[in-house]
């Protein structure tokens, strides 16, 4: 969904409502947070500070009124040039630091805590990761992010009549999220298919624009995929072990496979936290297609790898057992799963 499609009734004044709330560059810029607080104080509230779903709730009516308002247009535009000249430029401290870049930097994460309105995180490892694309936007620092969607996995507390705390697990709606789907040369829905799997599993990918940083979303819960494979990203941090496995390597991996699809060949990796390791791999195998010996591959990659560790801790570290390893990565020492 864009914002073309999503918003057909916003008056042509304020047009601009609609990209502006697809670009989560609203969400740390208190004038734009405040000019969606403008339009109706309470359908705010009542679209828990997502302006995606705000700006659908509102009456056609009461879009009218607000384009007519001096003092919010006002406003409107003051936020509008700020966004519209930040998001459009290639200045900052990068660019006056190191000049201009071929090539950006990958950041894999398995987790984003951007904003409550792309629920796509559990704690300190995603608002971790989220205030580095900020700040990378902010900056123009050249990045690329790839990450997982998740369907399920987020829970409401109550508390039940005789007294004690409950969970109850709330399903994802996707419907009002500021992401938008990937399409590939042809305008269809862009699917990539990942390596290392049989039968074949291929993932969908969404775009969720966070200033001037690009996030790539994988999404295993296609038509197209088995109902084991659909559900790798049913939860962040899915207790199975196989299961972590399999969405360790359709982040990693995968998310290699996507930069790929996509045209975009990272001059560096930067993982947060082991989660998405194994795009290590599958970038070392790249180098080795192009004709790049084994050992050479290895050292370009180790001299551009960036790795950072959140949770220092046993706990904080995924081990999984020797023969689950080998069922899935002995196609690597044979060099035959590309497909």
């Amino acid at each position: 969904m864009n914002a073309d499609d999503q918003f057909p009734h916003l008056p042509e004044r304020i047009h601009g409502l609609g990209g502006l709330a697809y670009n989560l560059w609203w969400s740390w810029h208190p004038s734009a947070r405040e000019l969606f607080r403008a339009l109706d104080v309470q359908v705010w509230r009542e679209s828990g500070h997502n302006p995606v779903r705000m700006l659908a709730l509102l009456q056609p009516d009461a879009l009218k009124t607000v384009a007519q308002d001096q003092e919010f247009l006002a406003h409107y535009d003051s936020v509008m040039d700020q966004f519209e000249a930040e998001t459009a430029s290639e200045a900052g401290w990068f660019a006056a630091e190191y000049g201009r870049v071929q090539s950006p930097l990958a950041y894999f994460s398995a987790e984003y805590g951007l904003h409550a309105s792309l629920p796509v995180y559990a704690g300190g490892l995603g608002v971790l990761a989220g205030d580095y694309l900020k700040e990378c936007s902010d900056l123009g620092v050249p990045v690329v992010a790839v990450g997982l969607i998740y369907s399920q996995g987020y829970v409401e507390q109550r508390i039940r009549e005789d007294g004690w705390q409950e969970d109850v697990e709330k399903p994802l709606d996707r419907t009002y999220d500021p992401i938008s789907r990937v399409l590939d040369k042809e305008g269809k829905p862009l699917a990539v298919q990942v390596p290392l799997f049989e039968p074949p599993l291929h993932v969908a990918v969404w775009k969720v624009d966070v200033g001037r940083v690009p996030l790539y979303l994988l999404d295993p819960d296609v038509e197209a995929n088995q109902p084991w494979d659909r559900g790798i990203a049913h939860q962040l941090y899915v207790s199975n072990p196989e299961q972590r496995l399999r969405q360790e390597m359709v982040l990693g991996m995968g998310g290699m496979r996507v930069l790929e699809a996509l045209g975009i060949r990272p001059a560096a990796l930067h993982l947060n936290e082991g989660h998405p390791a194994l795009a290590i791999l599958e970038r070392i195998r790249m180098f080795v297609q192009e004709g790049t010996n084994f050992d050479e591959a290895a050292k370009k990659v180790r001299e551009s790898t960036i790795f950072t560790t959140h949770t220092p801790v046993p706990a904080g570290t995924d081990v999984f057992p020797f023969p689950l390893m080998e069922k899935y990565l002995e196609l690597l020492r044979h060099a035959r799963y590309r497909p």
